[in-house]
């Protein structure tokens, strides 16, 4: 079984406020297939480090604007 990552993201906003980019649009600029997008968006699927900046330069934004991780309990 496929552990859920804990990168949480706001690919799916950030696609509605770019003129209703399409999961298969976004999946098509950046070299993937759409159940690719899908799954990062459900949060089933960390994108490598060169994807995640792909989508950042798709919205023309700063990865850490696209991609979020918890802090931990001691920070």
């Amino acid at each position: 079984m496929v552990k859920p990552t804990r990168v949480t993201n706001s690919i799916r906003s950030m696609r509605a406020e770019h003129g209703d980019l399409t999961q298969a649009e976004l999946a098509d600029r950046i070299g993937v297939t759409r159940q690719t997008v899908i799954a990062i968006e459900q949060g089933k699927y960390s994108p490598t480090l060169e994807m995640a900046f792909q989508i950042a330069q798709v919205f023309g934004v700063s990865i850490d604007d696209v991609f979020h991780y918890p802090a931990s309990a001691g920070e």
